[in-house]
């Protein structure tokens, strides 16, 4: 019999209330290594503006502004509060990676080994998520009395998407990543569809051409810096002249590479980012710089000079045609039976879910450092994923169609060896023919299908064990015969396929013509040696 549900409820509470726990332990973990890192920071500072708490206050908001929350600052020379919204997209990491490990060791708390409650994934989901909230809306009151509070509205669904997506990414990968069917409230032809191999395809697809843009990006960031080194130096020590001050600055460098690298690949689309309301660097030109209130910081120093653009800048544009040409080559399939108009169709769809992907990161590397004019800051989200879908979408589905008509050409045609052989009259070597490694393969299968049975059905003749038999040769009975001992009997090896082994005789230890009887050996009990005389003379 089962137990009645406050039973079940009670055994399941522990487990329940680890999860929740270790949800807000990943909250705890993230405030702490920041509030660390500014009251390091704090302490090693000659000019502190305050306190110990304004730096604890401040630590609450720079973990807020980790999840993407948007930060006032009150301080400013015009009295106008500013916001803050650029948010470090390295820093990002700290808070999903604790939130994923925290749902990944709910997950595995229980095993079902004695009497251990193991929770469904819901329940890790739903607990651990609980707990991290907890703690966050915690830190949000906490920083309101900083000198950069948070923005309550931007904080109260910043906060959970980051939460929700990283819970559910450990759920995920601690049932070992499942992909199985989805559920029964989906309608069925959504469900059929998402279940073609066409949308894997395309995700593949998507992926590597939104990872070939970026590492684009940031190549095209790592050259302009290196072209503009004596500027960026420049500024990296002119910003501040104490050491801690600029350990605090390169920090905040290194967390805003992954935005510089978004940056690079929308200049490199052709939409550029803005750097104020009225100044937007794109490969055809760079206007209106000079009035723009730019703050001293080493990753500004990269930009492009001021003016037209040039072959230079235009050159930027291999960037995009590269992606345009992974997501057609990851987008064919390797099978004969693959239509054109489906390799074309898997090519479009991953050009689609590459200008999703760089849509997405565009809109979280930018935001505003201010208002009025610096009020927008960073590349425009819907810009740069259209950019990079219609440069995707007319390079891969092309490409994907060449692609697949050349692994699935007839073979004996293209160029390279075949080719030659084929011109030159020789035979074709059909078995290594490009596009006919699938039949091949079903060909082999068949045929070692219906050898087994063959094989299996022939009958095994048992080989009879052969036995070693020593010759006796006959002896008088009359005449006596000294006994001897009889050897040991020989093991009688196991049969095997090799010829049978002739028996050998054994001799015997004594020879069978020895005849009379046995000489006595009387016992040897001692011995006296006596000593030698000489003879007399």
């Amino acid at each position: 019999m089962s137990a009645p549900p406050q039973a079940r409820g009670r055994r399941r509470s522990p487990a329940a209330a680890a999860c929740v726990l270790g949800g807000a332990m990943a909250a705890g973990l993230g405030l702490g290594f920041l509030a660390v890192l500014v009251i390091v920071l704090w302490i090693s500072s000659p000019y502190p503006d305050s306190g110990p708490g304004g730096a604890l206050h401040l630590a609450a908001g720079l973990w807020l502004l980790a999840h993407g929350t948007d930060l006032i600052r009150y301080d400013t020379l015009s009295g106008v509060p500013a916001p803050v919204g650029v948010t470090p997209l390295l820093l990002v990491a700290l808070p999903v990676l604790l939130m994923r490990r925290a749902a990944r060791l709910g997950s595995a708390s229980g095993d079902g080994s004695d009497g251990d409650e193991v929770l469904p994934a819901g329940a890790v989901f739903s607990a651990v998520t609980c707990g991290y909230l907890a703690v966050g809306s915690l830190a949000t009151v906490y920083a309101a009395g900083g000198p950069m509070p948070a923005d309550p509205l931007s904080a109260a669904w910043h906060v959970p998407l980051v939460a929700v997506l990283a819970a559910a990414g450990g759920v995920w990968v601690a049932k070992g990543r499942p992909l199985g069917p989805l559920p029964a409230w989906v309608p069925v032809g959504v469900r059929r569809a998402v279940a073609r191999p066409r949308y894997a395809l395309a995700l593949r697809s998507g992926a590597a051409g939104a990872l070939l843009l970026l590492g684009g990006g940031i190549l095209l960031v790592g050259v302009s810096l290196a072209w503009h080194g004596a500027e960026a130096q420049g500024s990296f020590l002119t910003l501040t002249e104490v050491w801690s001050g600029r350990f605090a600055v390169l920090l905040l460098a290194v967390a805003l590479i992954p935005n510089a690298m978004v940056w690079g690949a929308a200049y490199a689309l052709g939409p550029g980012f803005a750097l104020g309301t009225g100044a937007t660097a794109t490969p055809l030109g760079f206007q209106d710089s000079a009035a723009l209130p730019l703050p001293r910081f080493p990753l500004l120093a990269a930009l492009p000079p001021e003016g037209a653009g040039s072959p230079l800048t235009w050159a930027v544009a291999v960037i995009p045609v590269a992606a345009g040409l992974g997501v057609g080559w990851f987008a064919v399939r390797r099978a004969r039976e693959v239509s054109y108009g489906e390799t074309a169709l898997t090519a479009g769809l991953g050009a689609v879910v590459c200008g999703l992907l760089m849509a997405g990161l565009a809109g979280a590397s930018a935001g505003p450092l201010g208002s009025r004019e610096l009020s927008s800051f960073g590349p425009v989200w819907w810009q740069v994923g259209g950019a990079a879908g219609v440069w995707t979408l007319g390079l891969a589905v092309p490409v994907a169609v060449a692609v697949h008509g050349w692994r699935n050409r007839p073979a004996g045609v293209g160029a390279g060896a075949g080719g030659d052989a084929a011109d030159s009259g020789d035979p074709v070597d059909d078995w290594h023919a490009s596009g006919v490694r699938e039949l091949r393969w079903e060909a082999l299968r068949r045929t070692a299908g219906a050898l087994v049975p063959e094989m299996a059905s022939t009958p095994v003749t048992p080989v009879a064990p052969v036995a070693l038999v020593t010759p006796v040769t006959p002896v008088d009975p009359g005449t006596p015969v000294r006994p001897h001992p009889r050897p040991d009997p020989v093991p009688i090896p196991e049969p095997e396929p090799e010829p049978d082994p002739v028996p050998t005789p054994i001799p015997d230890p004594i020879p069978r013509d020895a005849v009379g009887p046995p000489v006595p050996v009387p016992p040897v009990l001692g011995a006296r040696v006596l000593s030698r005389r000489r003879p007399s003379p």
